[in-house]
């Protein structure tokens, strides 16, 4: 085994493949056989079915037809003159005048054209009756009788009584009420519509056995009839045919299996639209199958054999292929979640091998890329932040420079110092000793010395409001991203208003993030001013010379928390501007 272990590990893998499909080749072609075999008893067992459910069907189509006819019988029967003459006649009517003869004969001629009719009954609704072979045992009308009564009810329908024991009625012949089906319709006046009485055949079963036993199903099989109301109307002498339940008769299928007496049968059934009879077919599986059923247990024995030497072959022959892979597939996941430190240590000499150590090649090379990459990264976000810090304009230092000189100009040195205070305070948290992030409360003090300067310089025509969740003020947030917003609110907003101007400032927190909102009532912006600020804003390779103070904060929230933060305007022309950072909680 260590040899054979050793023989795999310094082989290539295309002759490892090689070996492997050929052994998996073979196996398969070696089973061909038994699905063969499988294949040929389903198809026996299917044929076997189909055969079944053809007798039935033909059992149904003459068992139709003979009831069919006795209805052709009766429909010629009553539209015969003499007969609907007798039908209409009175109780009281002398019979000379009736065409009784006529009639008797006429059904004389009906019974010897069908011998397997054994008598025809003409009942009227006056409870006369005329008939070769049969007559009424007791006085109790005729017409009080099931059969009378339910072809009475459904005149448009033949109605089959099985069996029809218990009938007021005896024959003539030796048939009993076990021996035939009555057949009852009830006879209309065509000229009124009326029902005039009833036709009652009785049909010799005999004619019904015949059908059935020259039908073939196998040593212990046979076929029986029952009616709608589930009793039967004829069944060979057998101990099945009565342990057969009804509801197994019932469902959405044509075919069941169930087990009596420990045997197991197949039962197909059809049911008769037009006589509402249910035609059944009952055979042993074990006996009718039972050829069918050894060649298919064999066949299964011997290919679960063969797929178990299957199996076992290619779980020995793929373990050296399937397993060094599957080490490999697992050590590049780790490497795609962003583990690389992972390296393949390979003990075969083959392909697979190989394979290994370029993977760990391609992994020191990609850690080393990384590295480098993260370097340069990181030193050129710092060069562009501070390139970024280092462009903000000078002109507000002029300005406020002039403020102070236009105050000492015009009024006492007490104002003077009040602002020369604010833009002291300004510079102070401006530089925060060179770092980045201050608090909120820190941020909210600088823009409000500013707001103190342009108070001082536009006076009445500047109104500040600021307003701030007092939960979040030591929140770290990165510094002076207000004071170029208010800067545009004052410049771009209320310089063209007209009379006095209101900025508010509000901080808060929106949905886990930190939000800041300037907004003016100013003069707005048109719908193409505001698309061109958020094109400028969505551009980050270009920053034109008009809006500048904005693209600075932008790019400083993007370059520090990524492209979820920014900033968010919304105008309305001559009603104001309102403009929303978005900053993360840290």
């Amino acid at each position: 085994m260590k040899s054979l272990k050793s023989y795999f590990k310094g082989q290539n893998i295309r002759e490892k493949l090689l070996l492997y499909f050929f052994t998996l080749i073979l196996l398969p072609i070696a089973t061909l056989g038994v699905l063969g075999n499988v294949i040929y008893s389903k198809s026996m067992e299917d044929q076997a079915n189909s055969y079944m459910a053809q007798m039935i069907e033909q059992v149904t189509n003459n068992v139709e037809f003979y009831i069919h006819d006795m209805d052709n019988i009766m429909y010629y029967l009553s539209r015969d003159p003499n007969v609907i003459k007798l039908f209409r006649s009175e109780p009281t009517e002398d019979s000379e005048h009736l065409p009784e003869n006529e009639v008797r004969h006429l059904l004389r001629t009906f019974t010897e054209a069908h011998p397997e009719i054994s008598g025809i009954l003409l009942v009227t609704t006056k409870d006369k009756y005329i008939s070769n072979e049969m007559r009424r045992i007791a006085r109790d009308p005729l017409t009080n009788e099931v059969w009378y009564k339910q072809a009475v009810a459904t005149p448009d329908r033949v109605q089959l009584f099985s069996k029809p024991i218990g009938r007021n009625i005896t024959t003539t012949g030796n048939d009993s009420a076990d021996d035939v089906v009555a057949i009852a319709k009830a006879v209309t006046d065509p000229a009124t519509g009326q029902i005039l009485g009833v036709i009652l055949i009785d049909l010799k079963l005999e004619a019904v056995k015949e059908v059935i036993e020259a039908v073939k199903s196998g040593k212990s099989g046979f076929l029986y009839i029952m009616d709608a109301d589930g009793n039967i109307v004829y069944a060979p002498v057998n101990p099945i045919v009565y342990r057969v339940r009804n509801e197994w008769l019932s469902g959405q299928t044509n075919s069941v299996v169930k087990t009596i007496q420990k045997n197991n049968y197949q039962i197909i059934f059809k049911d008769s639209s037009y006589t509402k009879w249910k035609t059944s077919g009952v055979f042993s599986l074990n006996e009718a199958l039972v050829e069918v059923t050894r060649i298919r247990q064999y066949s299964i024995m011997i290919g679960l054999f063969t797929l178990v030497l299957a199996v076992i072959a290619a779980l020995f022959f793929t373990a050296s292929v399937a397993k060094p892979i599957g080490k490999l597939r697992s050590l590049m996941k780790k490497a795609e979640e962003g583990d690389l430190s992972v390296r393949f240590n390979s003990k075969y000499n083959d392909e697979i091998g190989h394979l290994g150590n370029s993977f760990n090649n391609m992994i020191q090379e990609i850690s080393n890329l990384i590295d480098m990459v993260y370097e340069e990264q990181k030193r050129k976000r710092e060069a562009e932040l501070k390139t970024l810090q280092a462009q903000i304009k000078p002109h507000f230092l002029y300005n406020t420079l002039d403020t102070i000189q236009w105050m000492a100009y015009e009024h006492n040195a007490k104002d003077i110092v009040h602002v020369v205070g604010a833009l002291s305070n300004l510079f102070r948290i401006g530089l925060s000793k060179g770092k980045e992030m201050i608090t909120v409360r820190e941020e909210l003090e600088h823009i409000k010395s500013y707001l103190t300067i342009q108070k001082a310089r536009y006076e009445d025509k500047i109104h500040y409001e600021i307003s701030c969740d007092e939960r979040i003020l030591d929140y770290p947030v990165l510094k002076l991203i207000l004071q170029p917003l208010v800067e545009n609110a004052i410049y771009h907003g209320l310089n063209t208003r007209r009379g006095g101007g209101n900025v508010a400032i509000s901080a808060g927190v929106e949905e886990n993030c930190l939000y800041f909102c300037v907004t003016d009532n100013g003069m707005g912006m048109i719908p193409e001013k505001l698309k061109e600020i958020e094109d400028l804003l969505d551009n980050s390779g270009e920053s034109a010379s008009a809006g500048f103070g904005i693209f600075n904060i932008q790019e400083r929230i993007k370059l520090s928390f990524g492209l979820g933060y920014r900033l968010q305007f919304s105008s309305v022309y001559g009603q104001g501007t309102t403009v929303r950072v978005r900053h993360p909680i840290l």
